[in-house]
């Protein structure tokens, strides 16, 4: 079976996150978009979109959204297929969430690393 297939997002969080997102827009050029983040369309060799997309985001320090994990930062990664991976992470003794999401993004499982690390689990709809 597929595991990981790529990364879909980067997640973290900040004291002042306004600022930093404006430092990130004015000194990397990363278009920060109104819901506090970037995606990063793929491109092929010759820059023409490829199917896929990196999320770049940033959340207010404390922020709910990267809990239950202990990081300041989570990171996104692509799936082939989630319920089939989250089910073999249990039979492994893994600390595998139990709330799942399916959505018009995806679906979205998780699972707590030994370090105490949140990671996010991402299978993306169907072409894409």
């Amino acid at each position: 079976m597929k595991r990981v297939t790529g990364i879909g997002g980067i997640f973290f969080q900040a004291r002042d996150p306004a600022v930093l997102r404006a430092w990130y827009q004015r000194h990397l050029g990363i278009e920060v978009q109104p819901w506090g983040g970037a995606a990063f369309t793929w491109t092929d060799t010759d820059g023409q979109p490829f199917a896929g997309t990196t999320v770049w985001s940033v959340n207010a320090a404390g922020s709910e959204a990267l809990a239950p994990g202990s990081a300041p930062f989570v990171i996104n990664y692509r799936v082939h297929d989630l319920h089939a991976l989250l089910a073999a992470l249990r039979e492994e003794g893994c600390q595998v969430l139990e709330r799942s999401e399916d959505s018009e993004y995806g679906k979205f499982g998780w699972v707590i690393d030994p370090e105490g690390n949140k990671v996010e689990l991402w299978q993306p709809p169907q072409g894409q």
